[in-house]
């Protein structure tokens, strides 16, 4: 099953179940409300409301107010290698805020503050259930399902400090989106390609099963940190290909579209334009 939250006007905004070319609205504002509420994503499958076409769909971040983005760095092996770094012990942790979350077609806002605006195209798992102290097994059943991200950077801030929280926090920043795949369709430890395109270049290419720390392991290793609810996101990294590896460094400068794909999962299409007031 695929669901989305799609805008409706005067801030409102409808869970959907896509069907076909056809988006059904389930009954609850997003996604994160789905998942929250009783019956969750099997009342999400059966329910009938009004229909919506697909094409042209106003798609907000699938979970629009996850109440925690929890991120991975340096976690997929060639990327760790370019930037120069041993391949870690444990899953490097970082937060992100709800104000960086934009939807699967919104602009990315660059700040004027930044020289090195940077993309990572990568996978994110949408937690199901409250889970603390996950084992294996419920580790498993608490994965909801899994999305597409791009965790757009400054890196002449992330790199300020050893903490790299400043460097990724950025208002309407970070596409998410477009739908919520659940898990029975993927597994819980997906292989899909994973790319990143940036004016129809390729610049990030691998697959998610290359993942040093997969999303059962993230899920178990987070949760004995903090207890993870319904909605909330895990961003488990990214590949190598970032700009600011590249000999010279290459960095978004403003007009250009970034695409971020994920097999089976969807597509992100996000045009870089100046944040502004």
């Amino acid at each position: 099953m695929k669901l989305a939250t799609i805008r409706l006007g005067d801030q409102r905004t409808a869970a959907v179940r896509v069907d076909g070319d056809q988006l059904v609205e389930v009954g609850l504002p997003d996604v994160g409300a789905v998942l929250a509420a009783p019956g969750g994503l099997a009342a999400a499958a059966t329910a009938d409301g009004p229909r919506h076409p697909l094409a042209g769909a106003d798609l907000a971040p699938v979970v629009p107010r996850p109440g925690k983005v929890i991120c991975v760095g340096l976690n997929y092996q060639n990327h760790i290698k370019e930037m120069g770094r041993d391949l870690p012990e444990y899953p490097t942790l970082f937060s992100k805020f709800t104000d960086t979350l934009i939807g699967a077609t919104d602009d990315i806002r660059r700040p004027e503050e930044t020289e090195q605006f940077d993309w990572e195209a990568e996978l994110a798992v949408v937690v199901g259930q409250q889970i603390r102290r996950a084992d294996e097994e419920q580790a498993v059943a608490a994965i909801a399902g899994f999305t597409v991200l791009n965790d757009i950077t400054c890196r002449d801030w992330q790199f300020r400090t050893r903490e790299w929280l400043q460097g990724k926090n950025w208002d309407s920043t970070t596409p998410i989106g477009p739908f919520l795949v659940t898990a029975d369709e993927t597994g819980p430890r997906p292989a899909l390609g994973i790319r990143c395109e940036i004016d129809g270049q390729v610049t990030q290419s691998d697959n998610t099963g290359d993942l040093l720390f997969d999303p059962v392991h993230l899920i178990r290793y987070v949760s004995t940190m903090v207890r993870l609810n319904p909605g909330d996101v895990i961003a488990t990294g990214t590949p190598g290909g970032v700009g600011h590896a590249r000999r010279p460094p290459v960095f978004l400068k403003g007009g250009e579209l970034v695409v971020t794909e994920i097999e089976g999962l969807g597509r992100l299409e996000n045009r870089v334009v100046p944040e502004g007031p």
